[in-house]
């Protein structure tokens, strides 16, 4: 993958891209959303699915869950700029690395929230994008792994489900920890044997997994028909149930139902005026689907192939291998988004306020940084190496690819009350929540100390 990687190079492609964003005028007030713009939801289905979300039996040593990283009391996400996965102990920003287990690294990209994922409008998963919808494929979807894992999936969210499992430093585990953590060392993940297969195997052996996949699934008469496939349909089925996200103030202002407050409208009207944040915040789900440099923060080992040996975070370019998507990353929803903290792809803004101001003049706000409001659990791993180097900060900054918005305090406290118009009560409380138990017999991830939480 040729790159050109000098600071040059990329302020001349941000520049183009700059013009281009300041000539799109104001954005629209977007349509409502309605049923249409959902897939339907089987609700047996979804049931199963909320058990092996919140099942530690998926990870590779059975400690850690979808909802450990996914959690709702953190609103879908975990709290922590970088989370840990497998050999963490506690849950949220109370989280601890296990001084008898500890990771070896830290989850390389911030949590994202999973609100409203599986809309039929998203056509790419993760924040490079790497898991996307192309009708001219095969399976109608690529991922890194291409046909490998395809066969029996019934979504593109499915899919997505099926990654975590197998990384090393969010469920899988490391080295010698379990059958399935050996198997991702070795690179087997699919077929007879692979770590997929180990899980469904896992799964399987529950009576009570046993007895519900063969009541949702008509392609399962035996344990053994059990595939992990299966486990990601049911996952994704759950996700959009539970995390489906559209009745909000915002929502029933879409739908002139209801106004917003004075202030959320005075935020509003910057949102989608001047401060230009509508140009890629669009639509009813606040995202454009597209991917920008935006020039955030980099904290951690950053995201790269096995043999590189790196810290930095290419973003979209880690996938496409063009030098316009360095550092460029996919458009967050932002519904929700007062509950999601920390911001950013590595969680570098511990606030609303100051990732707005951040985003507003994104290269001052770069070399200004303070990194006291990261929220990173004590390792002992490099995580600045990145903003310790003068040429590596310089290569994020020349990628921005918006221009510089002036925003007052008022202006950005105006912006937030808008934001603030996206919490969905209903979306906060689930509409299945947080089981008492689940079928392995493991603890279900509850974050003691936080509070009461939904469901």
């Amino acid at each position: 993958m040729q790159r050109v990687t000098t600071a040059a190079a990329l302020a001349a492609i941000a520049f183009a891209a700059g013009l281009a964003w300041a000539e799109s005028g104001p954005a629209e007030r977007p349509a409502p959303l309605t049923d249409a713009d959902f897939p339907p939801v089987d609700p047996a289905e979804a049931a199963l699915g909320q058990l092996l979300f919140y099942d530690p039996v998926l990870s590779g040593g059975r400690e850690v869950a979808c909802a450990t990283c996914h959690h709702p009391a953190f609103g879908t996400s975990d709290g922590l700029s970088l989370g840990l996965g497998d050999g963490g102990i506690g849950l949220g920003p109370a989280r601890l690395a296990d001084p008898d287990n500890p990771p070896e690294e830290r989850v390389p990209r911030n949590a994202q929230g999973l609100w409203n994922v599986s809309a039929l409008q998203y056509r790419t998963m993760f924040m490079d994008g790497r898991v996307e919808i192309d009708e001219g494929h095969a399976h109608g979807m690529r991922t890194p792994l291409e046909d490998e894992m395809l066969e029996g999936l019934t979504s593109m969210l499915s899919t997505q489900a099926m990654f975590p499992v197998v990384s090393p430093d969010e469920m899988a585990g490391h080295y010698q920890e379990s059958e399935v953590s050996q198997a991702v060392r070795m690179g087997i993940l699919t077929g007879e044997g692979g770590a997929w297969d180990l899980l469904a195997r896992r799964v399987a052996a529950i009576p009570a997994y046993a007895e519900r996949f063969r009541e949702v699934y008509p392609q399962v008469s035996a344990p053994e028909d059990i595939t992990f496939q299966d486990i990601s349909n049911a996952i994704a089925a759950f996700m959009a149930l539970e995390f489906r996200s559209d009745s909000a103030p915002f929502d029933a202002w879409l739908r002139g139902e209801a106004e917003l407050t004075a202030e959320a409208a005075a935020g509003a009207e910057i949102f989608y005026g001047r401060g230009g944040c509508g140009s890629c915040h669009s639509g009813p789900f606040l995202t454009d689907h597209g991917f920008h440099a935006m020039g955030e923060v980099q904290i951690g080992p950053g995201k790269g192939a096995r043999f590189e040996s790196h810290d930095r975070d290419e973003g979209r370019a880690e996938v496409t291998g063009r030098v316009e998507d360095l550092y460029a990353f996919r458009t967050p929803s932002l519904r929700n988004v007062a509950h999601t903290a920390p911001y950013g792809h590595a969680g570098a803004h511990a606030t609303l306020e100051g990732f707005l101001a951040a985003h507003a003049d994104p290269v001052s706000a770069l070399e200004s940084y303070d990194r006291a409001q990261a929220v990173l659990p004590e390792m002992p791993v490099e995580d600045w190496a990145i903003m310790d180097s003068a040429d590596e900060r310089a290569a994020i900054a020349a990628a921005v690819t918006v221009p510089r918005v002036d925003l007052s305090g008022e202006d950005i406290e105006a912006l937030v009350a808008f934001l603030g118009s996206l919490t969905d009560p209903l979306a906060e409380t689930g509409r299945l929540g947080i089981p008492e138990e689940v079928p392995s017999g493991l603890p279900v991830p509850t974050p003691a100390g936080q509070g009461e939480l939904p469901g």
